[in-house]
């Protein structure tokens, strides 16, 4: 198989960060600087390394929801004492299929699979990702209304999306959003263009995978129907 997809395959990072870490220079095959052509036989003993560190044999999948804590950066940076990184366990080598910003909180998605990963980080699938979100002041209608319909800010016009306030209170200032995309800080950057500010922001559901009563710092395996509705939805 092509080096990228190995290393997706391996744990080590979805197929679109595995081409990075090829293209930075950081991986070798049997001692010689990869190239993006290498290809990899399971059947064959091969030395493949990822920043001079051994890369681990191919392991099972494996797959867990984490309830993220606001304050850890899902950028797996070895240095950084608030990253994802110093949460995951050390076996199984798990990473984010996506992320949230260090601000936010909820549910995150998290294993070694990384064509599942690409799958669902992909924004032409429109995969929908559930957030209830509280701001700064009450909700006008208008606000629900321009939100749903899509937002532009910088040269960014995002998907129409679905939204709703959580209660009809003429004071409600929390609202539910469902969203297709992933851009960066995406839900924030809407409500600021639109002159709100968030002020709590978590993700409560992926596709039909829920966040339920999981509590903060912990995970779960994927029960198998919640891993079968996923694997369905990216074929």
């Amino acid at each position: 198989m092509r080096l990228s997809h190995y290393l997706a395959v391996c744990g080590v990072a979805s197929r679109r960060q595995a081409a990075r870490l090829i293209d930075s220079g950081r991986v070798s095959v049997n001692h010689q600087l990869a190239q993006h052509s290498d290809r990899v036989k399971l059947s064959e003993a091969v030395t493949v390394l990822v920043d001079g560190q051994p890369i681990s044999p191919v392991q099972p999948k494996q797959y867990f929801i984490y309830h993220k804590p606001v304050g850890i950066d899902c950028r797996l940076l070895a240095d950084d004492p608030h990253s994802l990184l110093h949460v995951l366990p050390e076996s199984p080598r798990l990473y984010p299929a996506g992320r949230l910003d260090k601000d936010s909180r909820g549910l995150l998605l998290l294993t070694n699979d990384g064509q599942l990963t690409q799958a669902l980080m992909h924004p032409d699938f429109y995969h929908p990702k559930t957030y209830v979100v509280q701001v700064n002041k009450p909700i006008k209608p208008e606000f629900l209304l321009m939100m749903a319909q899509g937002v532009q800010y910088g040269d960014v016009h995002t998907r129409p999306c679905d939204i709703r306030a959580l209660s009809p209170a003429a004071d409600e200032d929390r609202f539910n959003i469902v969203l297709t995309q992933g851009l960066n800080r995406q839900i924030r950057r809407m409500c600021q263009a639109l002159g709100y500010k968030v002020v709590d922001l978590i993700r409560t559901q992926l596709l039909d995978v829920c966040l339920d009563d999981l509590a903060e710092k912990t995970m779960r395996p994927l029960t198998a129907a919640e891993l079968l509705s996923l694997q369905r939805s990216v074929n």
